[in-house]
Parts: structure tokens; C-alpha cells; sequence
């Protein structure tokens, strides 16, 4: 597959339930790709809602699965304290947020894979309802940044190779979702450009898979709200 130079365009797309249009922007640079490759982006005036645990806990999030608290940690990426999911023996660990349900959502956070032997993962939980969702997650024991969706089980819906995000030191992780249209980013590159139309809304969390303990910051989300 050969590099191809990629102008700035910008484009809209109307998306029934929402107030206003989503820009699909490409920035000026290189891109290996065949076609023109653009970043999927929620309008300027989107609301915003930020989660750094440095002034509250917990008390309204919803633990699905595991051992998730606020603890203080050197080192973290806004203040002192971070969300860290400790339990070892479940299969998978979630942990939803307040607020919601969302439809168009720009989700980013922070994540610090402290440590595991079958799994040091984190991840973004998204369009969470009655136990369905959607979920990005980067592994620092897997050279791979993958896609699924949970509905009793989890299924893989795409996948890339990555050099594994390093134990012990802050990532990034994003995710935008409007209407089928979803993209993933990790430390701040697009790997996951896919759309999927199961899940419509719904609300957005954390994750963490077997024997992971991993920290969390910086949660922030931007949003239109369903009606």
C-alpha cells in the first residue's frame, strides 16, 4: 500500500436526531493509504463533560464488575489522584460513568497499565445498555489495538498492529462514534476506522480485562445527548 499525499477537505454530515452537523476534517500531512483518509470530528459546540477524580469519587458511577477506587499516585497525569481497578479474578471489569445516554460522543482518557500476567489492558467502554456495548481497548502484553462488541459475549470487529503501550507509563486512548461511523486512536494515532450500526446510544465507562490492574485519568467526554 503506497503513501498518498492528503489534502485539508472538510465535509458534513447530517445525522438525523442531532442539533447541528458533524465535520469530517483531514489534517495536511501524509498518510500511508489508497484513499483519502479523514478525521471524524463532533462540532465545536458539543458539550463537555470531564471526569479527573482529583475533587470527587466514585458515588455516582456504576460498577458493573470489579474492585475500581480512587486512590492518590504519583506521577498522574492531572493532580494527585486516579481511578485504579485492582481486582485480578474476573473476566472482564466495567465500571459506567454518569450521564447519558449519548449518541455522538468524542471519548478520550488516560490509562497506566500497572501491571498483569495474562492481561494489562485498558479500555473505553461505549454505547453501554442493558449490559450491550461497544468496547476500544489497547493491551501492553498484545501488539494489537482491537475493536468489539459485548452482548453476552465479547466478538472482534477489527483489529491493528501496534507496538504494545509500555507497563507502568501513561497512554491515551480515544474514541469517536457518530452514527455507524466509528474511529479509535492510541496515543494520539488513528489505527481503527469502522462502521457498525447494532448499537445506536447509550452510556460510556472503563475497562479491564482478567488479571489487568490499571489506572485511569483524565476522562473526558464530548457529547450530544439523545433524546
Amino acid at each position: 500500500m503506497s503513501a498518498a499525499h492528503v489534502k485539508v477537505f472538510q465535509l458534513t454530515l447530517a445525522v438525523p436526531g442531532f442539533f447541528g452537523v458533524f465535520l469530517l476534517e483531514a489534517s495536511q500531512q501524509t498518510f500511508a493509504v489508497e484513499t483519502s483518509v479523514y478525521e471524524l470530528k463532533l462540532p465545536d459546540n458539543a458539550r463537555v463533560q470531564r471526569f479527573d477524580f482529583e475533587h470527587n469519587g466514585i458515588e455516582k458511577w456504576k460498577t458493573v464488575e470489579g474492585k475500581w477506587t480512587v486512590e492518590e499516585m504519583a506521577g498522574a497525569p492531572s493532580g494527585k489522584r486516579v481511578l485504579v481497578q485492582r481486582a485480578t479474578t474476573n473476566q472482564y471489569n466495567v465500571i459506567i460513568a454518569p450521564g447519558g445516554p449519548y449518541t455522538g460522543v468524542d471519548i478520550s482518557v488516560r490509562f497506566k497499565p500497572i501491571s498483569g500476567r495474562e492481561d494489562a489492558s485498558g479500555g473505553i467502554v461505549f454505547r453501554f445498555s442493558d449490559g450491550k456495548y461497544y468496547l476500544v481497548r489497547a493491551n501492553a502484553l498484545e501488539d494489537n489495538f482491537r475493536f468489539y462488541h459485548f452482548d453476552q459475549k465479547r466478538y472482534q470487529l477489527a483489529s491493528a498492529a501496534v507496538k504494545p503501550p509500555a507497563l507502568g507509563q501513561w497512554h491515551t486512548l480515544r474514541v469517536v462514534a457518530v452514527a455507524d461511523l466509528i474511529q479509535a486512536y492510541l496515543n494520539g494515532q488513528l489505527l481503527l476506522d469502522r462502521r457498525d450500526s447494532r448499537f445506536s446510544s447509550g452510556q460510556i465507562g472503563l475497562w479491564t480485562k482478567s488479571d489487568s490492574v490499571t489506572a485511569f485519568d483524565d476522562l473526558e467526554v464530548r457529547f450530544y445527548e439523545s433524546k
